[in-house]
């Protein structure tokens, strides 16, 4: 009985000996699985820290490099005179200009704008037309520089050339020269209608056609009928608009003696119409062709 209790006894002792055992193995192990990701860590601080101290290094040297090369910079702008800089970079903008004009010329040399590049920036031709007949044509000599100048022009004193030229030369080149043609081929428009009219028409004419240098106010008394004597009508042509080739404003009256009867009113509110709506010349084509009987079809 005392030895079944011993060995019992010894069994715990052994299976008490064996589980602390096993703990301090456990304890052995973790501790050095601990020593090595310590050991490890270490080894990753110590590789961020060679890292960093490069990095610090070559941050120190790249910022002595640019203040030694702003010390070079400093350096030389003070030995140039600083209105060469200004006159270096305002030359680069009128080069730029000179190109956009050019391109410009180009791209509308079938719309009556053509030039050629001179010594002093580009002259400019503006060939004018009216329904197809080739008209007067003008120049203006630009020089490419700041602020751009006309050197030189043939445009006529009447056209607004100089606010033209305040509100787009300096801003819009394109705009200028769109603007301008747009004046001289409303002003020869109106001129080519004023001469036809008086060269091939001044049988309806009682006298010669009055007219401004804009040709953008006419009066003239007229008749319908080349072969009567009377000429029973003036009118009153305004243009308001100098871009324009036909009269905002028209007034036709009637000069007769006798009272103005509804045939006589009707004509003279037909030809009111006809002046705002169509050519002069080709209202007096009209006539010519039918006497004293409109051409109704001007009217459609």
């Amino acid at each position: 009985m005392e030895q079944a209790n011993t060995l019992c006894h010894d069994g715990k002792s052994k299976g008490g000996v064996l589980a602390y055992l096993e703990r301090l193995e456990t304890g052995v192990n973790r501790s050095g699985k601990q020593r090595e990701e310590l050991q490890s860590a270490q080894a990753v601080g110590n590789a961020l820290a060679t890292k960093i101290r490069k990095l610090r290094c070559l941050r120190d040297k790249l910022r002595a490099e640019v203040k030694q090369r702003q010390a070079r910079v400093k350096a030389s702008t003070t030995s140039v005179d600083p209105d060469q800089t200004v006159e270096i970079s305002e030359q680069e903008v009128l080069e730029r200009k000179q190109k956009n004009v050019k391109a410009i010329l180009q791209a509308y040399r079938f719309t009556g704008l053509s030039g050629k590049l001179t010594s002093r920036g580009v002259c400019v031709c503006i060939n004018t037309a009216f329904e197809g007949n080739l008209l007067d044509s003008y120049f203006v000599d630009l020089v490419i520089k700041k602020p751009l100048q006309i050197y030189h022009h043939s445009v006529p004193v009447f056209i607004p050339l100089e606010d033209i030229a305040a509100k787009y030369l300096q801003t819009d080149i394109q705009h200028f020269l769109f603007s301008l043609c747009e004046y001289l081929n409303a002003y020869s428009g109106r001129k080519y209608q004023a001469d036809q009219l008086q060269s091939d028409f001044a049988a309806f004419l009682a006298g010669p056609l009055q007219r401004n240098s804009l040709c953008n106010l006419l009066s003239f008394t007229y008749k319908v009928d080349p072969r009567g004597q009377a000429f029973p009508f003036c009118a009153r042509l305004l243009y308001k608009d100098l871009t324009v080739t036909l009269p905002t404003d028209v007034t036709v009256t009637y000069q007769g003696t006798e009272v103005l009867s509804t045939s006589w009113e009707e004509q003279r509110a037909a030809h009111e119409i006809l002046f705002c709506t169509k050519p002069l010349h080709q209202v007096f084509a009209s006539f010519a062709k039918k006497g004293e009987t409109l051409d109704m079809s001007l009217f459609s």
